[in-house]
């Protein structure tokens, strides 16, 4: 993701949630802080070239889902759905979280060797005090939604989910499925309803960057707001 086609995107989520910029920012240094005498994973370490990668999401369907998952290549896991897959007995080749979820599950994957890109926001600089010094840098790949600072990355995205999607788009999939996924869940909060909006506005402008349609957008894309995506 170039930032620079980012920033629009990115001052629209901004407008919309009230969010404060700077914060992200302050938060996305101390995460560079952390990484700055480690060796964290770039971008480059990871490949889905011409794979099909289930981008694996945390919604109550994805036990129902597992064959979509098993059916793919690679798998990237968004936050809790890795703990779902764990026990399951499926294995991830790469988790994506703001360590609002479960991060213990993903620090012990992170310690069998298996790529964790952690995510700095700036509502999350408790977890990423907390929990990142904790993890083998050799396995953390940092991200930020601001302006990338080595060695944090943007790849694009907003939600575990969405970011998941973007980061096996920048890593060469050849195509993406979407096990564990359900935009129209009740048991979510308000907060998390008005984030899966925008995951769906990303995904669909992501769909629309590669080329490819998402079965999980099949009959929703009339009704979504495009307003805040840039004009390809």
């Amino acid at each position: 993701m170039n930032f620079t086609n980012w920033v629009p995107v990115y001052e629209a989520i901004l407008q919309d949630f009230g969010f404060d910029r700077r914060a992200d920012e302050t938060v996305r240094d101390r995460l560079a802080e952390l990484m700055a005498d480690e060796a964290p994973l770039r971008p480059t370490a990871l490949s889905f070239q011409g794979e099909t990668v289930a981008i694996a999401g945390a919604g109550p369907n994805l036990t129902d889902e597992l064959d979509i998952v098993s059916g793919a290549d690679s798998v990237v896991a968004a936050s809790d759905a890795a703990m779902v897959l764990e026990s399951a007995g499926i294995e991830c080749d790469c988790v994506v979280t703001d360590l609002d979820g479960s991060p213990e599950t993903a620090r012990e994957m992170a310690d069998r060797g298996v790529p964790v890109a952690i995510h700095a926001h700036g509502d999350n600089a408790s977890l990423i005090e907390t929990h990142v010094p904790r993890f083998d840098a050799n396995c953390v790949l940092p991200t930020t939604q601001a302006e990338p600072v080595e060695p944090v990355v943007n790849l694009g995205g907003f939600t575990d989910g969405d970011r998941a999607a973007f980061l096996a788009d920048h890593c060469g999939a050849a195509r993406l499925t979407f096990p564990g996924w359900d935009f129209d869940d009740a048991s979510v909060s308000a907060m998390k309803a008005r984030k899966l909006v925008w995951a769906e506005r990303l995904l669909y402008w992501l769909e629309r960057r590669r080329g490819e349609r998402f079965d999980l957008l099949d009959g929703r894309r009339a009704d979504i707001d495009t307003t805040p995506l840039p004009v390809d």
